[in-house]
């Protein structure tokens, strides 16, 4: 079994909605920055950051680790939704 890590960087959503999508994907909250699912793990965390001169944004990053197969499947679903979110 391969074992992977991906980290991928979401803006214009906020750490409770990633949180929430990623339990709608079958993950469970272990705290306000880890969901566990089956094969796979996510930790998140948020920033600031600023878009031109005036304009800031959160930023989510999650870092997904666990089985291949898990870990690519639940990426994928989790961008699609995020990036509806974002914008």
């Amino acid at each position: 079994m391969e074992t992977i890590q991906r980290e991928r960087a979401y803006r214009g959503i906020s750490l409770r909605l990633a949180r929430e999508y990623l339990e709608r994907l079958g993950g469970d909250s272990t705290d306000e920055s880890l969901v566990t699912g089956d094969g796979w793990r996510a930790t998140l965390s948020a920033e600031t950051v600023s878009v031109g001169p005036s304009l800031e944004l959160t930023e989510v990053t999650v870092v997904f680790e666990g089985e291949a197969a898990a870990v690519e499947a639940v990426l994928e679903r989790f961008s699609q939704k995020a990036m509806r979110a974002g914008g």
